[in-house]
């Protein structure tokens, strides 16, 4: 480039710089123009920025207004709360005390129970034991079928009440026992006993031969003359008297027993021993000494007594009806039953101990 060319250029500027602006806008800077358009923005940019800090600051104290209160409620609700679990704790503890007091009591309540139960049982066991011994007795002593099946019922019924599976085979053995005296031909010994004790007690009222009177016979009245003397009537009184004092009577039984009064009174002690003897034989099943004191006792009275009397004929027809009676029937023995019963309770004390 030329000289002449730099000199013109470097002499616009300051020709430039010496021309006065055309308006106002010309005449303001451009950097005082953007201060003034950057100023009001920032003052209205903090103001709204200020305004919305005092909004967050007021919402914010708000909501930590709020939140103190919910701190302030949630700690009452914490505090409640620690209460309630408090309070929730002590119930619990007590719940669980009454619980073991009360499991305890239970334990303590079942050990009762079952001691209860054993001496219960124990208690019927015995008197199971007792009916049977009585229902052997009856068959042993007293020939009593219906008084032995009636304590083997009930013997049977107290094991019924207890109601355990252990007693099943104990009850079988009962039943099969009650079975055999079911079936045995029935030999009313207690109605033969009390036959045998009227009889022995009829005794003393039974009329002997030897007292024996003939009937008085009716003398037909005389007529006695009104005129008659005093003396002749008396006399005729006394001789009716006289002959009253002896009488002579004709017996057809040559071979009469004449007993005084010693003999007759040992003679009806004998007959009543025989009868209480004929019972002794009855109980014990001793057939010949049974038959042996009828025989005897109806042979006794048919030779002693008076066979016309009604209480004589009576007690010869219920001698001759005894010694019909069938009293020799062997009777079944129940100790199968006895013995089921006592081995049960020793082994059961066994297991027991």
């Amino acid at each position: 480039m030329s000289a002449e060319t730099q000199s013109v250029e470097a002499g616009k500027p300051h020709e430039a710089r010496k021309r006065p602006p055309q308006g106002l806008i010309g005449r303001i800077s451009p950097v005082l123009l953007l201060a003034l358009i950057f100023i009001p923005v920032m003052a209205w940019q903090w103001y709204d920025t200020r305004h919305e800090i005092a909004g967050l600051q007021h919402e914010l104290a708000k909501r930590l207004a709020e939140s103190d209160a919910s701190d302030k409620e949630s700690h009452n609700l914490a505090a409640e709360a620690t209460e309630a679990g408090r309070r929730v704790e002590t119930k619990v503890n007590l719940l669980e005390a009454k619980l073991a007091e009360s499991q305890s009591q239970q334990l303590a309540l079942e050990a009762l129970y079952q001691e209860l139960t054993r001496n219960r049982d124990e208690a019927t066991l015995e008197e199971v034991e007792q009916l049977l011994l009585i229902a052997n007795q009856q068959l042993q002593l007293a020939s009593n079928v219906k008084a032995a099946l009636i304590a083997m019922q009930e013997a049977d019924a107290r094991l019924q009440r207890i109601d355990r599976p252990q007693l099943s085979p104990l009850r079988k053995i009962l039943a099969q026992d009650m079975d055999l005296l079911k079936s045995a031909p029935y030999v009313d010994t207690v109605g033969i006993s009390l036959r045998l004790d009227n009889l022995a007690a009829s005794v003393d009222a039974l009329p002997l031969k030897m007292e024996l009177r003939p009937p008085e016979t009716a003398s037909s009245p005389h007529q006695i003359p009104a005129t008659e003397n005093i003396w002749l009537r008396f006399a005729r009184e006394a001789w009716e008297d006289v002959k009253r004092l002896v009488r002579v009577q004709y017996m057809n039984q040559p071979d009469l027993a004449l007993l005084s009064p010693s003999q007759a009174y040992f003679l009806r002690e004998n007959l009543k021993l025989r009868l209480l003897s004929a019972r002794h034989a009855l109980f014990a099943r001793d057939v010949a000494s049974f038959k042996a004191d009828l025989d005897a006792s109806v042979e006794w009275i048919s030779r002693y007594f008076d066979n016309e009397s009604k209480s004589v004929i009576d007690m010869l027809e219920a001698l001759r009806q005894l010694q019909d009676s069938e009293v020799g029937i062997e009777l079944p023995r129940i100790s199968a039953s006895l013995d089921a019963v006592r081995n049960y309770r020793i082994a059961r004390d066994r297991g027991i101990r």
